[in-house]
Formats: C-alpha cells, sequence, structure tokens
C-alpha cells in the first residue's frame, strides 16, 4: 500500500480486495484479442497528434475505454488504426 496516500473508505476496500486477490479479468477471448491488438498499435513508433474532439465525445469515448479495460487514447489510437487499415468500415 502506498504509505504517502490517504485513501477514502471506498478505495482502501477496492485496494485491499486487489491485494487479496479477490479480482477476475472479465475479458471474454475476443476482449483479450482487442486488448492484443491495441497493445499492438501502442507499441509501435508513435507521432504525437493533436486533435479537437467534442467533450460529449471524449466523454463517449472514456466511458467504453473503461469498459474495455484500456486507456482512452489507447482506444482512440485503435479505433483509427482499424479505420485506415479497413478492417472498420462504416455499416450501410
Amino acid at each position: 500500500m502506498m504509505a504517502d496516500r490517504q485513501f477514502d473508505a471506498y478505495e482502501a476496500d477496492v485496494l485491499q480486495a486487489y491485494e487479496a486477490d479477490e479480482f477476475a479479468s472479465v475479458l471474454d477471448e475476443a476482449g483479450r484479442v482487442r486488448l492484443r491488438a491495441a497493445t499492438r498499435v501502442t507499441g509501435a513508433k508513435v507521432r504525437r497528434v493533436n486533435i479537437r474532439l467534442s467533450s460529449s465525445d471524449v466523454r463517449d469515448i472514456q466511458a467504453l475505454a473503461l469498459r474495455e479495460w484500456i486507456p482512452y487514447q489507447t482506444l482512440i489510437s485503435s479505433i483509427l488504426h482499424d479505420v485506415v487499415s479497413g478492417r472498420l468500415v462504416e455499416r450501410g
């Protein structure tokens, strides 16, 4: 436990449960495949790009990333990679 950090009751409960190994992965095989793909995209040589997104889009992306257990920047990068590589196309 981090001695220099004060935790509220909820954070302390979560940390205690984590340290007691009470958590299990919720990822199925498809989730693991998505996570591996996102890791490959993140591990590739990267170049910083600044883009402007609406606040509501960023909130929605962050919520989706939380559900997928990946950083939202990684999710954005993965989605863009899938679009430019032809693996993600518009339904029509």
